[in-house]
């Protein structure tokens, strides 16, 4: 059963060793947890539906309760106090184009606001309702999760666009494929919703982010079907796949999505290297992504997070023996802990991992095989579980990522990290701040901050404390030539700081795209454009 209140399935959980405790109260201070709301609670507070009744549209409570959040920070705090503030008025789960094109015919004739729900995992704002003196729909399309069609001469494959990770692949893989898309949501996130946001996934130095994925589709809007064809390449003016992609239901609701598959490979290994410092570790990702070497993914750890770590992994007699031997071999307290993976045909392995060895050892990287590998590769999905870990022991903890070109990188992060290690000193707070580099291209990466930080004596309090620190990092980033979202959209959270990154003239384009697909403001209203 998934949980109304958090992340993913209630039977799966991450556990902290006994050890994690001390460590954090010996960063943050003793904290103390507050205290949850029950679901039978937050049903009781749910107003009455203002929509008319529609044989597709459910309103009762508890429909309505799960879906009224996705997973930021503040929408977490949410549920767990049962502060909703609003509810959808109703859910409807379409099963066919039909059904939401009939929905949207409902939703323009009754003046009804529309938010599109995937895998209900956004980060930023995507699915909470506003405030409105209009009625809210929230459809759902988890029901159109089938592969449609196959073209295995082509290998593009056709999904409904609610289409969870799992589906995704156990579907592409019973026919010998894979899509290859596995962003850290991969349990519940949906084929649509990476469209709609432009997502990344893990391995995408091989695959491709979504960009490369999405090959064509449907999207229903208020005035009916637009159909994307698919093209190996086009230079028949603007893209509309660019256009659909980021739009985030501002245009209307994907109900099928295209993408390009590839053959599931020979063989694919994940491997651990330790650096000697940061500086070492960066360089060994900008020379890997710009010579081409092909991984299928890179990610390093800055060395407060790769302590972080392996505080929080137990198993301390084992990670001192590690620990000891990696500081004979130079690296010390200043270690970076490297995760990279290597996906093809042996042949091309073997390769690959010549010239990863030469180009470790120009950079005195220490490798430990892939047994660390292996257990990441097990773990790669558990790790949004540990906000309910450390909940349950009184701390919050929050992410953010941008990416930037090679030469801003080392700035950028390091901006990133003091407004928010410094964003509760008015307070008298700590915060544990600690970033790693997910993604790489020839031209920078993506860095991806996590924070820490004590639950305060109430639900509001706790909030405030988000909100200082989440308006004081945006404002760094965008100050500083970073995107204000690599890989999970804008949202609402994100739409104050998009201007910045737009400019005007780009505001403007998005602004005439939105009055032409919906003038009246009813498809997902303040998420995109601050409107």
């Amino acid at each position: 059963m998934r949980r109304w209140n958090g992340w993913g399935d209630e039977a799966n959980a991450m556990d902290l060793p006994k050890s994690a405790g001390k460590f954090l109260s010996s960063l943050l201070g003793e904290a103390t947890p507050l205290t949850d709301a029950s679901l039978a609670f937050v049903c009781e507070q749910v107003p009455p539906s203002r929509l008319p009744e529609h044989m597709l549209v459910k309103t009762e409570a508890e429909d309505r309760v799960r879906h009224a959040r996705g997973q930021s920070l503040p929408d977490w705090l949410a549920m767990r106090s049962g502060q909703f503030d609003v509810f959808p008025d109703g859910v409807a789960y379409p099963e066919n184009a039909q059904q939401v094109q009939a929905l949207l015919s409902y939703a323009k004739e009754h003046n009804i606001e529309v938010i599109p729900y995937g895998g209900g995992t956004s980060v930023a704002g995507h699915i909470t309702p506003n405030a409105s003196e209009r009625a809210i729909l929230t459809i759902d399309m988890g029901r159109m999760n089938q592969l449609q069609d196959l073209d295995s001469e082509s290998q593009i494959a056709t999904f409904g666009a609610g289409a969870s990770g799992p589906m995704v692949e156990a579907q592409l893989r019973a026919k010998g494929y894979t899509l290859g898309h596995f962003p850290q949501s991969f349990e519940l996130s949906t084929i649509g919703g990476w469209v709609a946001s432009r997502s990344s996934g893990q391995q995408s130095l091989r695959y491709g982010r979504i960009e490369q994925l999405f090959a064509g589709g449907s999207i229903e809007t208020f005035a009916g079907t637009m159909d994307i064809p698919t093209f190996p390449a086009s230079s028949a003016g603007p893209d509309i796949r660019e256009i659909i992609m980021g739009s985030e239901g501002r245009f209307g609701i994907l109900t099928e999505v295209k993408v390009r598959i590839t053959q599931i490979a020979e063989q694919e290994n994940f491997f651990v290297t330790f650096f000697p410092d940061w500086d070492a570790a960066k360089s060994f990702c900008r020379d890997a992504a710009q010579n081409k070497i092909t991984l299928s993914m890179l990610r390093v750890s800055n060395a407060v997070e790769t302590q972080t770590q392996l505080k929080l992994a137990g198993h301390e007699s084992v990670i001192a023996l590690l620990e000891r031997y990696l500081k004979m071999r130079g690296c010390g307290e200043q270690k970076c802990m490297l995760t990279f993976g290597i996906t093809g045909s042996k042949s091309q392995n073997r390769a690959t991992s010549r010239q990863i060895g030469r180009l470790s050892s120009k950079y005195k990287g220490v490798s430990t095989g892939t047994k660390l590998g292996k257990r990441w590769q097990g773990n790669r999905f558990k790790l949004p579980y540990l906000r309910e870990a450390l909940w349950l022991q009184g701390y919050a903890i929050d992410t953010l990522e941008t990416s930037t070109d090679w030469k801003n990188v080392n700035q950028l992060q390091d901006k990133i990290e003091a407004s928010l290690r410094e964003g509760l000193a008015d307070e008298n707070e700590p915060v544990h701040v600690f970033t790693h580099l997910s993604h790489v291209y020839s031209q920078g990466c993506s860095l991806y901050t996590s924070y820490l930080y004590r639950c305060a004596d109430n639900y509001d309090d706790t909030l405030a404390r988000w909100k200082k620190l989440k308006v004081a990092a945006s404002k760094v980033i965008v100050q500083n030539h970073g995107t204000i979202s690599h890989q999970h959209g804008v949202g609402k959270d994100h739409a104050p700081y998009l201007p910045a990154e737009k400019g005007e003239q780009g505001m403007a384009v998005l602004s005439t795209l939105c009055n032409h697909f919906d003038g009246d403001k009813q498809l997902n209203p303040g998420v995109l454009l601050d409107d």
